[in-house]
């Protein structure tokens, strides 16, 4: 028996549309069988990344997001921030070819029980890839929805058995200016860095993903494994992770060096906090390529905690949200 629990964050009737065609666009969709509420892999298929094909990859399918509008692959691959390749929106799409993203390795450090350098395969295997739609906001107030496929950070946590003193979770991008031709560019200072609060990376909304569409995670897009937050900004959203550690004090994260008056280390999406130079009461949800299409679309309210508040509001209970935005 199949239960569901609805929450605010759901997608309301008026923003769905129907499942069945994004699967009969998307053909290289391997999913799961789903069948008394238990989910399992076909028999003989592994969810090892190395023994997939170059594209597609086998998930199950999971309650979250009830199919909104997607934004579309060509929007979500063509429209997107990504500094080491290019300031330009474009530029991920047009630099990104330069990445290898195989083989790709991953070092745990720091306050936990295991550490060392892991082949991203042997880090994903042990767990079942999902599938979940989730919003994303840039703090430049577009959105996108995105079915993102990955596992839950928490289950990757919990198997480096982190210690009493690991307070934070830090993450760290890959530094290399021939695969990275933006890094030559100091607009920002590399590596770029981020970190959350061990509840919140415990959080099982906090996604390490590995592929969107049903694909491999393309290269613009931070293949070949990156952070989800969904409810909070994008720029939180670490891409091309090449080491996680579990620290003790607040790490040092990219955006609030840079900018600590317009960025903070939380960065939960919040519409009644402005950013400085703009409001983020409303966005403008990106469905196709971006640029003057997405400049044209009608402006939706922004919601607290980017809709998910019935999820991690609790996360923040007693904090003074502008102080620590």
């Amino acid at each position: 028996m199949l239960i569901k629990f609805v929450n605010k964050s759901d997608t309301k009737p008026s923003e769905i549309t129907s499942k069945s065609a994004y699967l009969s666009r998307r053909k290289f969709f391997k999913t799961a069988a789903i069948a008394g509420g238990i989910s399992m892999l076909p028999k003989g298929v592994t969810n090892s990344l190395a023994a997939l094909n170059n594209k597609s990859l086998n998930f199950k399918k999971t309650p979250f997001g009830n199919s909104e509008i997607l934004t579309s692959y060509e929007g979500l691959t063509n429209y997107n921030n990504f500094y080491e390749f290019g300031t330009g929106k474009s530029d991920p799409a047009q630099n990104a070819h330069s990445l290898k993203p195989e083989p790709w390795t991953v070092e745990i450090s720091g306050l936990t029980a295991k550490t060392g350098t892991f082949n991203l395969d042997d880090l994903i295997k042990p767990y079942l890839l999902e599938e979940r739609i989730y919003r994303l906001r840039c703090v430049e107030a577009w959105s996108m929805v995105i079915p993102w496929v990955g596992v839950p950070l928490a289950d990757v946590i919990k198997r480096f058995e982190p210690n009493s003193k690991a307070k934070f979770v830090a993450f760290e991008t890959l530094v290399d200016q021939e695969q990275m031709p933006g890094q030559k560019n100091r607009s920002l200072d590399w590596p770029y860095v981020e970190g959350l609060r061990m509840d919140e990376a415990m959080n099982p909304l906090t996604l390490l993903a590995v592929g969107v569409y049903g694909e491999r995670m393309p290269n613009q897009n931070g293949a070949p494994v990156r952070l989800v937050v969904p409810w909070k900004y994008g720029f939180k959203s670490i891409k091309s992770i090449v080491k996680i550690s579990f620290v003790e004090k607040e790490p040092p994260t990219t955006w609030n060096i840079q900018a600590p008056n317009e960025y903070g280390f939380y960065s939960n999406v919040n519409p009644n906090i402005d950013h400085p130079r703009w409001s983020q009461k409303k966005e403008r949800r990106i469905t196709g390529a971006g640029g003057l299409r997405a400049i044209l679309m009608p402006k939706i309210e922004t919601q607290f905690l980017n809709g998910y508040a019935d999820e991690v509001a609790e996360l923040y209970r007693g904090m003074n949200l502008k102080k620590f935005f």
